[in-house]
């Protein structure tokens, strides 16, 4: 018998992680906003958010098979992305309208480039703005125990700085109303896509995945903290911090930096990238939101990221242990 060792080639890495676990594990940190946006939204939304993870399941089937693909819709990666989808659509959004935006998130997006693991965008987020473009009017109506109205963050960016927070349906007076309405922003109770209202049930979704290790701190901690710092400096209400909690809590900014930001195909490896990642999704959103004309920007911010990654990860690519950079062209 030989006494050579015999060893298998790298990696060595052994993880009981797979993309099965991570993409349920994400879909499951989901139920408390889903379940939030249903309880607050009613049947619309239940439909909305079934017709779209129903769709977006039954078209990579219908695709892999037509192709001749090996079928792999039980990876929960075609769920997920219906689910995210319907989270950041407004429940009133017309059934139909959401079945062609789930068929254009898995064959377009995702299908086309080459399956799970190729797409080059976020397959949700690139599906929502091909609505807004689309069916922009719907896309921005909103309504809330029977009343159409603005969300939070349009009244925020065009009302009144002294009064713009407060007069989302709160009552009393001064300060009294502007912290009812931040209450209602984190809870839930008030206007805006069926997922994204409260920032409470997203951030116990964020807390498991965190506990799980399914994301790591580093996106979602650098997109909201350089966001923030952006909004107080050039948001024109100074050191306001209920104003800065408004922008925070409201529109799709934590269901962007812990649900979507943070999705592995479509973020950077590295962990400086990460980084640098979470720096350009906080400084896009700021500059959307503020100087922009619509009240959001997170979709946006985080496309075009996506499309950055590449270079993210050139520049940020750690050096190999023992080897030296290259010094002066030497």
């Amino acid at each position: 018998m030989s006494n050579l060792l015999n060893i298998s080639s790298s990696p060595h890495v052994r993880d009981k992680s797979s993309t099965k676990s991570i993409m349920w594990d994400v879909f499951l940190a989901l139920m408390p906003a889903t379940a939030v946006g249903i309880f607050n939204f009613g049947l619309k939304a239940a439909i909305l958010i079934v017709a779209c993870v129903a769709t977006a399941v039954l078209t990579e089937y219908i695709w892999q098979k037509a192709m001749k693909l090996p079928v792999t819709v039980s990876d929960g990666s075609a769920a997920l992305t219906g689910l995210l989808l319907a989270l950041n659509l407004s429940s009133t959004f017309p059934v139909w309208m959401a079945i062609l935006g789930s068929v254009f998130a898995i064959i377009i997006v995702k299908q086309l480039f080459g399956g799970l693991g190729q797409n080059f965008m976020n397959p949700a987020l690139g599906a929502r703005c091909f609505l807004m473009i689309s069916f922009a009017g719907k896309m921005t109506s909103f309504t809330y125990d029977g009343v159409t109205g603005a969300t939070p963050l349009a009244i925020i960016k065009n009302g009144d700085k002294a009064t713009a927070v407060a007069d989302l349906l709160a009552s009393g007076d001064g300060k009294t109303q502007v912290a009812t309405s931040v209450l209602k922003m984190f809870l839930g109770t008030i206007g805006g896509t069926i997922g994204e209202t409260s920032a409470l049930a997203l951030l116990i979704g964020a807390a498991y995945l965190l506990i799980k290790k399914v994301i790591t701190w580093r996106i979602p901690v650098c997109y909201i903290g350089i966001f923030a710092i952006f909004a107080l400096i050039f948001g024109g209400r100074g050191f306001d911090l209920t104003y800065l909690a408004a922008e925070i809590c409201g529109g799709g900014l934590m269901l962007g930096a812990f649900f979507m930001a943070t999705d592995y195909v479509t973020s950077p490896i590295t962990p400086k990238g990460q980084i640098v990642f979470g720096v350009l999704l906080g400084v896009l959103t700021g500059i959307f939101r503020i100087f922009g004309a619509s009240a959001e920007g997170v979709s946006y911010a985080i496309i075009i990221c996506n499309l950055l990654v590449p270079l993210i990860e050139k520049v940020t690519i750690p050096v190999p242990f023992g080897k030296e950079g290259i010094k002066d062209g030497k």
